[in-house]
């Protein structure tokens, strides 16, 4: 089975935070079952995971969070992650293209754990312990209008453009809470559309640093790839006001470049 530390790679991917451990972080394990409609099997579908308290309670209707781990299913829709002690959201996406990782596309299946009255199940993982969830079914596709603005939401849209004033199709934006933009960000996007077009949705009005990249995560930018911070080495605040969308928001992006050992030098 194919293990994605999502939380590490983004760790990596944004310059983590350095922190002294005071001792091992007890770890358990949290395993299950994702079915779709008819009850088929999620087969190499991704189980995703928001630790409860890291951020507010998953809700794709009005915004994305960036979780906090992913673990690719088996053929057979199983799977079991090992993650730290808490309380933790679950959900499952079943991709066209199973090795994306990111907010689900139209059409893609997509499950939140939730009860009758679709209300967010919780699960509690103890130092040691194992939780089993069981099968969980009723993965549906996911429409177009779960990303799209909806009355009342939190968000920023905007435009990503190149050099040349021209549209970046296909990137994210991830928003941070902080100017050091370490560690894990809080908000991701929807990909940017054929005009460069994105929208960011958030839970509530605040302070924002905006960050663009083309890859979701596995590490540091690949060169030439789509790379941007809002503001450039000195990172820059949007503020947002809860209720309403800050618009125009336009993001210059560039391409990411190594720097090179020794330049500069004499």
């Amino acid at each position: 089975m194919m293990k994605i530390r999502l939380l590490t790679a983004i760790l990596c991917m944004f310059a983590a935070s350095v922190a002294v451990a005071a001792g091992p972080v007890p770890t358990g394990t949290v395993s299950g079952k994702f079915l779709g409609e008819g009850k088929v099997p999620l087969s190499k579908g991704s189980v995703v995971l928001f630790r409860r308290g890291s951020g507010p309670p998953p809700a794709p209707d009005r915004y994305w969070l960036v979780p906090d781990h992913v673990e690719t299913m088996d053929d057979d829709g199983r799977f079991t992650v090992t993650v730290e002690e808490g309380t933790y959201f679950l959900a499952a996406i079943k991709r066209n293209d199973h090795l994306e990782i990111g907010p689900p596309r139209a059409g893609e299946l997509f499950l939140i754990a939730a009860d009758d009255k679709g209300k967010l199940l919780t699960f509690d993982v103890k130092g040691n312990g194992a939780v089993n969830v069981g099968t969980i079914g009723g993965a549906r596709p996911i429409s177009k209008e779960t990303g799209m603005m909806r009355p009342g939401a939190t968000a920023i849209e905007g435009r990503l453009v190149d050099g040349e004033g021209k549209p970046v199709e296909g990137a994210v934006v991830f928003a941070f809470t902080s100017q050091e933009m370490q560690g894990k960000p809080l908000y991701v996007s929807e990909r940017s559309d054929s005009y460069g077009k994105y929208l960011l949705r958030v839970a509530e009005g605040g302070k924002y640093y905006l960050r663009v990249r083309s890859a979701y995560g596995g590490g540091a930018p690949d060169e030439g790839s789509i790379f941007a911070t809002l503001g450039g080495d000195v990172p820059a605040a949007v503020s947002v006001t809860s209720g309403e969308v800050l618009k125009d928001v336009a993001i210059p992006v560039g391409r990411f470049e190594r720097p090179i050992k020794g330049k500069g030098k004499r």
